[in-house]
C-alpha cells in the first residue's frame, strides 16, 4: 500500500508503525521513534530521521537489525520486501553451483564476521554481489558493520520510495 507523506503525517503512531515498520528488516521499533519526528516535509526527510535513529541505536541495537537481514540467495522465510529485492536480482533462481557459492560465501561472512552480509541488492547484479562479498570478506569487523548500516540505510531508502507516493 502506498501513501503520501501528508497521509503518514496525518497518522497516529500505530498506523504509521503499521505502514513503515517493515522499511528496517525486523525492527518496526525504528518507525516507532522517527513517528515522534513528524512532521516530514518530504521522503528525504522521512528517511534522514528514520536513520537518524539507527545512528543513535546502541551498538547492541544496530547489531540487531544487522542480524535480522537473510543470508542473500537463502531459502529461509524472510520478510516480503526482501524476497522480492532478491528476486529482483535473480536470486530466487540461482543453478546448484550459484546456490552453492552463495551459501559458502554467506558462512565465510558468518563465520568472520559474526553477522549476515547485507547489500543494497537493488544497486547490484549477481555478479557484482559476488564480487562485492569477496573484496568485503577482506575488511574489518568494525569496517563491515558500518558498511552493513550503510546498506540498510539504502535498502530502507528503496523500501520508503515503493511506500510513499
Amino acid at each position: 500500500m502506498s501513501f503520501s507523506i501528508a497521509e503518514l503525517n496525518q497518522m497516529n503512531q500505530e498506523a504509521f508503525v503499521a505502514a513503515l515498520g517493515a522499511v528496517f528488516e525486523e525492527t518496526p521499533t525504528i518507525a516507532r521513534q522517527a513517528w515522534n519526528d513528524r512532521p516530514f516535509r518530504d521522503v528525504a526527510e522521512l528517511h534522514q530521521k528514520l536513520v537518524q535513529v539507527v545512528e543513535k541505536m546502541s551498538a547492541e541495537e544496530q547489531l540487531a537489525l544487522i542480524k535480522a537481514h537473510p543470508d542473500l540467495g537463502s531459502k529461509a522465510k524472510m520478510a516480503e520486501a526482501s524476497v522480492q529485492e532478491q528476486a529482483g536480482v535473480g536470486l530466487d533462481r540461482l543453478s546448484p553451483e550459484e546456490y552453492q557459492r552463495f551459501q559458502s560465501l554467506n558462512q565465510t561472512y558468518r563465520t568472520k564476521f559474526g553477522f549476515p552480509f547485507i547489500i543494497a541488492v537493488k544497486n547490484h547484479t549477481k555478479a557484482s554481489i559476488l564480487n562485492a562479498f569477496e573484496q568485503r570478506l577482506k575488511n574489518s569487523v568494525e569496517t563491515e558493520k558500518q558498511q552493513a548500516l550503510s546498506e540498510i540505510a539504502q535498502i530502507a531508502q528503496f523500501r520508503l520510495q515503493s511506500i510513499v507516493l
